[in-house]
C-alpha cells in the first residue's frame, strides 16, 4: 500500500514539475527579483545600499515620479472602465445574438474573431497610420462628406487615449463574444424551453435565466480585463511611443515602468529601484483587483 502511494506521488511530481519550473522561472523568480531590487538604491546598473521602502516613497511623493505615476494610473483606470463598459458589453450582446442563430451567424462568428488573431504590433502600426492626419480614417470621413470630423486623432490630448482604446476594442471584442457565446450555448435547454412555455419576454429570459448561469464566464472575462488594462504597453508603444505623447495623455504604468527602469521618467539615467517599485505596484494592483472582482461576482452568483 505504501509503495502504491509512493508511486502515485512520484507520478504526480513527474507531471507537475515542468509546470512548476515554468511558473517559478518566468513568474515567481522575476517577481521576487523585482521586490528585491526595489529595496535598494541604484547608480544606473550598479546596486548600492539597502534603502527599504524609500523607492516606493519617492514614487508616491516626489516630483516627477508622483505626477507621472498617478497620471498613468488614471489612464489605466480609463482603459479598464472603457474596456469593461464597451468591449465586454458588446461582447455579451454579440454572443447573445449569435446564440439566437441570426442570419449569417456562422459567418459573423469568424469575422468577429479574426482581429484577435492579428499581431498586436502589426495592428498598432497599421492603425497608427490610419489615424494620422492624412490617414485612412480622415480620408474616409472626407469622402463620405464628414470632413468636419477630421482630427489629428493621436495628436490631441483628449482624443489620443480614446482612439487607442477603440482600436483595442476593435481587436479584442471577438474574444469575449465567443466566450459568452460558448457559455450561453451551454445553458441547459430545458431551462430555456420552460421559460418559453411560460411566455417570458426575451429580456427576462436573458436577465433572469441566462445571465445568472454565465456569471463564471463573466468573472473570467472581468479578471482578464483587469489584467490587460493594468499591463497595457505594446499598443501604446506602437501607436504613440514610450513618452506617453501627447503630453503624457497616453501614458500608462506599463510605459512609465519601461521609461523609468531603462531611461528614467524624463529622459535621464535608468532608475532600476523605482522601476522595480512600479513593477511591484502593477503586480499588487493586478492581484488585489482580480481578487476583488472574483469576490464580487462570486457573491452575486450565490445571490442569484
Amino acid at each position: 500500500m505504501h509503495q502504491m502511494q509512493r508511486n502515485k506521488v512520484a507520478w504526480i511530481l513527474f507531471f507537475i514539475t515542468p509546470g512548476l519550473l515554468v511558473v517559478g522561472t518566468f513568474i515567481l523568480l522575476p517577481l521576487f527579483m523585482s521586490l528585491f531590487n526595489s529595496l535598494f538604491s541604484w547608480r544606473q546598473l550598479i546596486r548600492l545600499e539597502f534603502v527599504g521602502l524609500e523607492n516606493f516613497r519617492r514614487l508616491l511623493t516626489t516630483f516627477p515620479y508622483q505626477q507621472r505615476f498617478f497620471n498613468a494610473l488614471k489612464n489605466n483606470l480609463v482603459w479598464f472602465l472603457s474596456t469593461t463598459l464597451i468591449q465586454n458589453t458588446l461582447g455579451l450582446l454579440f454572443g447573445y445574438l449569435l446564440s439566437r442563430n441570426i442570419p449569417l451567424s456562422q459567418f459573423f462568428k469568424r469575422i468577429f474573431f479574426i482581429p484577435v488573431l492579428f499581431s498586436i504590433v502589426a495592428v498598432g502600426f497599421l492603425w497608427g497610420m490610419y489615424l494620422n492626419p492624412n490617414g485612412l480614417v480622415n480620408n474616409f470621413l472626407k469622402l463620405v462628406g464628414l470632413g468636419f470630423l477630421q482630427r489629428p486623432w493621436l495628436g490631441m490630448e483628449h482624443l489620443a487615449t480614446p482612439s487607442i482604446i477603440m482600436v483595442n476594442i476593435w481587436r479584442w471584442v471577438g474574444f469575449p463574444s465567443l466566450v459568452f457565446l460558448a457559455a450561453i450555448d451551454n445553458v441547459p435547454q430545458e431551462c430555456l424551453e420552460a421559460a418559453y412555455l411560460e411566455g417570458v419576454s426575451e429580456w427576462k429570459l436573458f436577465w433572469k435565466i441566462i445571465f445568472p448561469l454565465i456569471i463564471p464566464s463573466i468573472t473570467i472575462i472581468t479578471v482578464l480585463t483587469i489584467i490587460g488594462s493594468l499591463n497595457v504597453f505594446e499598443q501604446i508603444y506602437t501607436m504613440t511611443g514610450l513618452d506617453g505623447a501627447p503630453n503624457y495623455s497616453t501614458d500608462t504604468i506599463g510605459t512609465l515602468f519601461y521609461r523609468t527602469a531603462f531611461g528614467s521618467v524624463d529622459a535621464g539615467s535608468p532608475e532600476i529601484g523605482i522601476g522595480s517599485a512600479i513593477g511591484m505596484v502593477i503586480y499588487l494592483l493586478t492581484f488585489a483587483t482580480s481578487l476583488l472582482s472574483i469576490f464580487i461576482t462570486r457573491k452575486r452568483e450565490v445571490q442569484l
